[in-house]
């Protein structure tokens, strides 16, 4: 039997819910059997990250928390916003390191030029402003500031609407700037709401762990 494919998934919001926690590997195992998953999430970050400020106190720990993986062939930080990876890469030369905006953008360029954005802050996560500073419409969702907020029907009701109003201002395709709007499935609702191709981070960054399984192999 062929030995899985390691990967190392780090979640930036602190739970010790164990079905939130593991909510994104799952996810990836589920489209990408080959792939086993190791969950660990960042301390003392309840709110996860939803603003620079947050940000930089999450980076140190998310370096820390990719230190303490053993065995793993790859390193995820489950986040639009890609904290920490560009550290975690200079700690960790030898192992392949991704983010889920990094991986969203390279998909969502496939299907257009004209890229809505929609996530949870009033800016745009890192990956988003280094590779598609002209390309993009930016929304987010009335009344939504964190992960938790996408958690209730009107977040979800929100959210579905701004996809509509993104369209209606030119957007060829949706990536998602946020992995909480993955952990809610939003991504085939938005689909069938605004008919445009949805790029859904956790499944973005499953995807490219998949490709380097496929170098590795």
């Amino acid at each position: 039997m062929n030995k899985k494919f390691k990967v190392g998934l780090i979640r930036v919001l602190t739970t010790e819910d164990e079905e939130v926690l593991q909510s994104h590997g799952k996810q990836i195992m589920e489209y990408f059997p080959e792939l086993e998953v190791v969950t660990k999430c960042i301390p003392d970050q309840y709110e996860g990250i939803h603003s620079p400020e947050l940000g930089e106190i999450a980076i140190p720990k998310i370096v820390e928390t990719a230190r303490s993986f053993t065995d793993v062939d790859m390193i995820i930080v489950s986040c639009a916003d890609d904290p920490g990876v560009a550290e975690i890469r200079k700690v960790l030369p030898d192992i392949p390191v991704t983010g889920g905006g990094e991986t969203t953008v390279a998909l969502a360029l496939k299907y257009g030029s004209r890229i809505g954005v929609l996530g949870i802050t009033d800016y745009a996560p890192q990956a988003y402003m280094r590779m598609i500073p002209e390309q993009m419409i930016l929304g987010r969702p009335e009344g939504v500031h964190s992960t938790l907020d996408l958690m209730t029907p009107e977040g979800k009701a929100s959210v579905l609407k701004l996809g509509i109003k993104l369209k209606e201002q030119g957007a060829e395709v949706i990536a998602l700037a946020c992995t909480g709007l993955a952990t809610i499935g939003i991504a085939k609702d938005l689909e069938k709401e605004t008919g445009l191709p949805v790029i859904d981070p956790v499944m973005a960054e499953g995807m490219f762990a998949y490709f380097e399984y496929l170098r590795k192999k």
